[in-house]
C-alpha cells in the first residue's frame, strides 16, 4: 500500500521569482500584517487571507505551507530590515566615537520602526508566540554580530574592551527598550524618548568598558 503524502511535506515551497509571483506573495503578507494588527493572530483565517490579498486559496499554498509558516517569513523580512538598517548606519559612520555611531544605530532603528508604530507592536507581540529558540538565537547573534561592527568601528574604545560581550549587552537594551515601547504604547511609542533612553543606557554602560 501506498503511502499518502501531503503535498507540503513532498515539495519544497515555490520561490517567487517572476514579477507576479512577488507581487502575490507580497500581497498575501501584507495582507497578514494588516489582520495581524486588526485582529491579532489568532483570529486571522486563510480564507479571509486570501480574500484581503486578492488571490485564491490555490495561490496561498503555493508560497506558504500554513498561516504559521507566512507569519514566520513575515517576522523574518521585517528583523531583516532592522539588521540591514544597523548595518548601514555602522558602514556610514566607520571611525567615529563610539557615542556618535551609538546615536547613528539607535537613530536607523528609529528610523524604521517610524512609519509603522502599530505594526511593529504586532510584530514583537508575535515574535514571542512564534520564534523558536533556534531561530530566535540566529537572529539574535546576526544583531550581537553587527554590534561587534559597531564596536570595532569605534576609534576610542578599549582594545581591552570584551567587544562581543558590550555588544550583546548593546544589543538586549535596545531590543529590550524597542519591543517594550512598541508593545506597551498602544501603537503610538515616543520615538524620541525612545531614541534618547536607548543612547543614554548603552553609552553609560560602553563608559564603563573604556576604563
Amino acid at each position: 500500500m501506498k503511502t499518502k503524502v501531503s503535498r507540503s511535506a513532498s515539495l519544497p515551497r515555490r520561490k517567487p521569482r517572476q514579477s507576479r509571483a512577488r507581487h502575490t506573495s507580497q500581497a498575501l503578507q501584507d495582507a497578514f500584517v494588516r489582520l495581524l494588527v486588526e485582529r491579532g493572530y489568532a483570529g486571522i483565517t486563510i480564507r479571509e487571507l486570501v480574500a484581503v490579498a486578492g488571490t485564491g486559496l490555490g495561490s496561498f499554498y503555493e508560497y506558504f505551507a500554513s498561516k504559521e509558516d507566512l507569519a514566520r517569513v513575515c517576522l523574518h523580512l521585517r528583523s531583516k530590515a532592522l539588521l540591514m538598517a544597523l548595518h548601514d548606519a555602522v558602514s556610514r559612520n566607520t571611525g567615529r566615537p563610539f557615542r556618535e555611531i551609538v546615536e547613528a544605530v539607535i537613530e536607523s532603528q528609529v528610523e524604521a520602526h517610524r512609519e509603522q508604530p502599530q505594526e511593529w507592536g504586532a510584530h514583537y507581540l508575535l515574535e514571542r508566540h512564534l520564534s523558536g529558540p533556534e531561530a530566535y538565537r540566529k537572529m539574535y547573534e546576526r544583531f550581537v554580530d553587527e554590534w561587534v561592527a559597531a564596536l570595532d568601528a569605534a576609534v576610542d574604545l578599549s582594545c581591552a574592551c570584551d567587544r562581543r560581550e558590550a555588544a550583546r549587552v548593546s544589543f538586549t537594551i535596545m531590543y529590550g527598550l524597542f519591543a517594550h515601547a512598541h508593545i506597551g504604547a498602544g501603537g503610538k511609542p515616543d520615538l524620541q524618548a525612545l531614541s534618547r533612553q536607548a543612547c543614554t543606557a548603552i553609552c553609560a554602560y560602553l563608559e564603563t568598558q573604556r576604563k
